[in-house]
Formats: structure tokens, sequence, C-alpha cells
């Protein structure tokens, strides 16, 4: 059985896969896709990540470039494609939670191996699945780990149609810590008694340190292989904008909290206090770092 080691501070996240853009209803164009969201926030945090990713040669790639810049997070590592355009999703709200058009053939489907990223040492590689649907991008992120000696976690967003469960699972094979919602896990276990049940399958099944189960505003739930189960509720008077990125938010947090050693109870804490600020505000990121000023102050992080 896998065990939890210490992580090596001295080394940087990695965070590989998809930036794009999200549009709303409303017309509204906002920076997105998960792993940008994920190394947006730990960047705040004066984490210095290493976003592995791909844009097209077009305006809305350069309109990321210019807000990653702006933001301090390393260009080095995001790809220009000569061919396909920047990543484009269409959100939609249905009662309080969001739904996506994700478009085929996107810049994030085709990112390569480079030297640049595949020479460097990781504590940690973060991914999610939706980049994984091409062939191309899924045999980048093979390569880097293949040379990868730290965690691996893996934050689960099954898209449909641009998922299948066995191509899925090879990659849950090769997980230090899974993150997922309860509807996503369902996908993976058979129903049981309760939620505690199920993870302890999962847990078993992909042979994984820590599993983290979201619930929306249910909160989230940690069980990890030395049975140590933690369940968190988020405040219940939140003035909702919208829930784009949450999940991405609590990754984020879940991230520096590995990262630092936190003791989990205080990482779950605060990854749901994170999540629930956020949705306080429209689409999954905040341009100001004064939104983040707090969190810093009362976690003593600097």
């Amino acid at each position: 059985m896998k065990q939890i080691d210490q992580i090596d501070k001295r080394q940087t996240i990695a965070i590989f896969g998809e930036v794009l853009i999200d549009q709303f209803p409303d017309g509204e164009q906002v920076l997105g896709g998960a792993p940008f969201n994920v190394a947006w926030h730990l960047q705040a945090f004066g984490m210095t990540p290493t976003l592995i990713s791909r844009i097209g040669n077009d305006a809305s790639g350069e309109n990321i470039k210019r807000a990653m810049v702006d933001w301090a997070i390393s260009i080095e590592n995001l790809q220009i494609d000569p061919i396909y355009p920047t990543g484009t999703v269409a959100v939609s709200i249905n009662q309080g939670e969001p739904s996506y058009e994700i478009l085929p053939n996107q810049a994030y489907d085709f990112i390569e191996p480079e030297p640049s990223y595949l020479s460097k040492s990781f504590s940690i590689i973060y991914h999610g699945t939706l980049a994984l649907r091409n062939s191309t991008s899924a045999q980048a992120l093979q390569a880097l780990k293949s040379v990868h000696t730290g965690k691996v976690f893996i934050d689960v967003n099954l898209r449909a149609p641009w998922w299948q469960k066995q191509a899925v699972e090879q990659w849950l094979f090769t997980a230090d810590w899974i993150k997922l919602n309860h509807h996503e896990l369902m996908e993976f276990v058979p129903l049981q008694n309760n939620l505690q049940a199920m993870m302890q399958v999962f847990l078993e099944q992909y042979n994984v340190e820590l599993l983290i189960v979201t619930c929306g505003s249910a909160g989230a739930t940690l069980l990890n292989n030395l049975g140590q189960f933690i369940n968190i509720e988020p405040a219940s008077d939140l003035s909702i904008k919208d829930t784009v990125g949450a999940g991405d938010a609590f990754s984020a947090i879940v991230l520096l909290g590995l990262q630092q050693g936190w003791q989990l109870s205080v990482m779950m804490a605060r990854a749901q206090a994170f999540a629930s600020a956020m949705v306080t505000q429209r689409g999954a990121i905040v341009q100001d770092l004064n939104f983040y000023k707090a969190f810093l102050e009362e976690w003593q992080i600097g």
C-alpha cells in the first residue's frame, strides 16, 4: 500500500492541461480551464507553478498570455499552435449548476513534449482528464510522467462525450491523490450503503493514498489509506454568483496544503473556505490580489 510521504518544498508543482475561454450566456468571456484556474490561484499564493499548456495563434490566446504575464505566471511552457484555435467553452447555468459545451480540436489537445519541462523535477504533477481526450496531449503527459519521481494529483473532470471509462481508469492507476465529485465517483464504483463505503472501494480499487469527493452545496469529504475520514460543510449564507471553477479553487488549496504540509483537517477546511469565497465571484478566477490577501494573512503564507 502506498504511504503518504513528505513533499519536497524546494520543487515546484507542474500543472498540465487546458487553458481556454469560458463564454457566458450574456456574452461575457472569462479566462478558464481547470489547470489554468489552479495555476492562477497557486501563483496568487506564492507557489510559482509550472503551467504546461497550448493556445492558438489568435486573439484569445494573446489575452491568455497577457493575463499570465500580468499575474506573473511563467509562459515558458505555454505553447502556441499554428493550426488549432485557443480552447473555447460555452457555459450555461441550469438551476444554479454550470454545464459546458466543449468543442473538439482545440489547441490544448495538441500539447507537445518539450525539453523545457521534461528536464525539470517537480514535487507534484497536477492534471485533469479533459485534455487527455486527444492522444497528442496524452502522450505528452505520459512523457512527463515517465521522468517524474514526485506525486501525481488527478482532478477528474468527466465531460460527455469527451471521456471513456477505460481510458480514464488507466490514468487513475497512476495517481497518488485523486479528487472527483460524487456523480463522477458513481461512474467508477458500485453503489454502497454510504459515501464513505464507496470511497473505500475506490481507494482500494485504484490503490491511491488520498481521495477527495466534492458534493456541491453539501461540502466535501476526504478519505486516506490510513483510514482518516474528514467531512467538511460550506457556509450556508453565501451570496452565490456562479459555481464555475469552485472545484478548481478547492483543488488549488489542496495542492497548497499538501505542498506546505498542513494537517489534512486544516487543508480541507481552508479548501472549502476558499471555494466558498470563489462562488461569490463571477467566473473561475479573480484578477485582484486583494481577494487573496485575507487568506494569505490568516493562513500565514508568505
